[in-house]
């Protein structure tokens, strides 16, 4: 690998293939691009696919503000229970069950929508006493995965299988921290026949689509040309509100004085917990220079960034 120099800035929609991590795409990524600075929002199992945002450069400390959201394209199989609730787990039962209908799995799916109670998979990265629940479970400890409350908007049948284990494939809009694994197997208890997961696709996340995503190809490709295809913060922030200030006041911002609304020469002042902060230029195209957020009636600082758009 060459030296590093941490010159790229900006988001990177990543269609993350089967069978890898999310941190073996972070590390990937190091390579091809020879930069060390990169982070991913959210993380994606091994056997799943799809939507995985990257953070190059000073971007990375950005992440947290991307917008809230999360959908996938799930195939959940009846019939049977593995230990991590999906494909890549031994298999604890298998029962055929042939005569399970699709009007029958369709009556309990209201079940699952709406702000729920989950116990996330044993086998998965959430955190007791310190300690991974997947690092517990492969050393054979027996922990209980704590429940927590997570949303789920909406779930969608897509398609039906028939057969000794049938599969439904749905469409489901959730909210950050829900297990699509611990949804496939709770609906196979409900339904006394046993679920798990068998596919698991991420179609949207933080405000990305998989439609307008790339492969590691890809990244190679426009690496040699030097021509990359990112979204700049000022795009995948724009759910944000926005204030630009004036050079010098944006010069005393940025080096971490907060403003006072009596400084700020604007008719009408935006609100909201976070505020893209902009450096207003005569070429009308302003510096993105940081996000900031009110504190009572001062503009306050969280993060500074050197001027991006």
């Amino acid at each position: 690998m060459g030296k590093s120099n941490d010159s790229i800035h900006g988001f990177l929609n990543l269609n993350k293939p089967f069978g890898i991590t999310a941190h073996d795409c972070i590390s990937r990524l190091r390579k091809i691009l020879q930069q060390k600075r990169i982070g991913h929002s959210g993380t994606l199992d091994p056997a799943a696919t799809g939507v995985l945002p990257i953070a190059l450069g000073q971007v990375t400390r950005l992440i947290r503000f991307l917008p809230e959201g999360k959908s996938y394209k799930a195939t959940i199989r009846f019939g049977l229970v593995t230990a991590t609730d999906d494909l890549e787990g031994n298999v604890i039962t298998q029962h055929a069950c042939p005569d399970l209908t699709l009007g029958a799995v369709e009556q309990l799916l209201p079940q699952f929508l709406g702000k729920i109670q989950q116990r996330p998979p044993a086998f998965s990265a959430i955190q007791v006493q310190g300690k991974r629940l997947y690092d517990l479970a492969r050393a054979g400890e027996v922990v209980e995965a704590p429940i927590r409350t997570v949303e789920v908007r909406s779930i969608q049948v897509l398609a039906w299988r028939h057969g000794d284990f049938p599969e439904i494939v749905v469409s489901i809009d959730c909210g950050t921290g829900t297990y699509i694994r611990s949804i496939a197997r709770d609906l196979g208890e409900k339904l006394g026949c046993g679920g798990t997961l068998a596919g698991l696709e991420r179609t949207h996340s933080n405000g990305f689509d998989l439609s307008n995503s790339v492969t590691f190809e890809v990244v190679e490709a426009q690496k040699l040309d030097q021509n990359f295809n990112l979204t700049p913060p000022s795009i995948a922030l724009a759910h944000l509100p926005s204030i630009a200030l004036d050079s010098e006041t944006a010069k005393r911002w940025s080096c971490g004085q907060a403003i006072g609304q009596e400084s700020i020469d604007l008719e009408a002042i935006p609100t909201g917990d976070y505020l893209r902060v902009y450096n207003k230029k005569d070429d009308e195209k302003d510096d993105l220079i940081g996000i900031g957020e009110w504190q009572g009636q001062n503009l306050c600082p969280v993060v500074v960034l050197s001027p991006i758009n």
